[in-house]
């Protein structure tokens, strides 16, 4: 079996675990060479990142991404 085969039947039946692996993987290594807390700010910003960008392909505008994360006051 090729090595390419192995790694596709890997991803069509264990995706979520292999997802989760590399995503905890990830997060551990920043942890070890970053500190506990820049770490986490750091995935904070990743996280807001994806979020304003994802609205950004629905082409939301600026404004619109804006008050739903901070809404207008009355």
């Amino acid at each position: 079996m090729r090595i390419v085969d192995f790694f596709w039947e890997l991803w069509e039946h264990h995706r979520g675990k292999l997802i989760g692996a590399i995503i905890g993987f990830g997060i551990g290594l920043l942890i070890l060479v970053f500190g506990f807390i820049k770490a986490i700010f750091l995935v904070f910003c990743a996280f807001l990142g994806y979020y304003i960008g994802k609205h950004i392909d629905k082409k939301e505008g600026l404004r619109d991404i804006l008050d739903k994360i901070l809404p207008p006051g009355r």
